[in-house]
């Protein structure tokens, strides 16, 4: 990683976007003297994505917002593989911060050591929640990090926390369908679900290039933190 950021410090770049593997490459890279340009992080191992966690955000205020453009009185419940999820963390950390009520909900093998410190709820019952949701955002199951048996079998996981569109039809009038992606259809989410007209998954990757861009704009253009909230507030 320091050769790489050297690299790119002599190439003279003044943003690097990096995803990596392992926990925490963002800070690392972000605290040392390697490199001066801005290091925005675009999913570190199992910790976090924040640039996700903002356009999800954007998302939600666009469809279910009152006239604050807060998220107060909004439930948002997190499905599936909560364990391996950089989303779902950032998402936690994001969504609280503008009022919402969030639920994780998977089996208990998916669910991390030490949640309790994430001041959420936790639920193992997608079908206890899902007429209090008024956003039911789908995780990817991600296979590639599953080497012990988290579950016994697709069909048995699919039938407890896939959105179905039989549960679809119990969720609030206005609730909204999203997804991370890529979609594991069949599997986390059913082919109905993800192409019906309570599915903003679309729209959340329109959103994704406004809010990197932005992202870009206000760090490049050298932005304070105090800025980048006034900013914020006023958009």
């Amino acid at each position: 990683m320091k050769d790489t950021a050297l690299t790119l410090q002599a190439m003279g770049a003044d943003a690097v976007v990096i995803r990596h593997s392992a926990s925490g490459a963002a800070h690392q890279l972000a605290k040392q003297e390697w490199m001066k340009g801005v290091v925005i992080n675009a999913g570190d191992g199992t910790h976090e994505h924040p640039t996700q966690a903002l356009l999800d955000a954007f998302t939600i205020r666009r469809h279910l917002s009152g006239d604050q453009g807060d998220l107060s009185g909004i439930k948002v419940g997190i499905i599936g593989d909560i364990l391996h999820s950089r989303v779902a963390r950032s998402n936690v950390l994001l969504l609280k911060k503008l009022g919402a009520e969030v639920v994780l909900i998977a089996p208990p093998t998916l669910i991390p050591v030490g949640v309790s410190n994430w001041q959420v709820e936790v639920s193992y019952s997608l079908d206890d929640q899902i007429r209090s949701l008024d956003v039911v955002m789908a995780l990817r199951v991600q296979k590639e990090r599953m080497s012990d048996l988290y579950f016994p079998t697709e069909r048995e996981y699919a039938r407890g926390y896939g959105l179905t569109s039989e549960r679809m039809n119990q969720m609030k009038t206005k609730a909204i369908v999203m997804h991370p992606g890529p979609m594991n259809r069949g599997l986390e989410i059913s082919a109905e679900s993800a192409d019906s007209n309570r599915s903003v998954i679309v729209e959340q990757v329109a959103n994704g290039v406004s809010v990197r861009m932005a992202v870009l704009y206000l760090l490049l253009a050298g932005a304070t933190f105090k800025e980048l909230a006034n900013s914020g507030e006023n958009s």
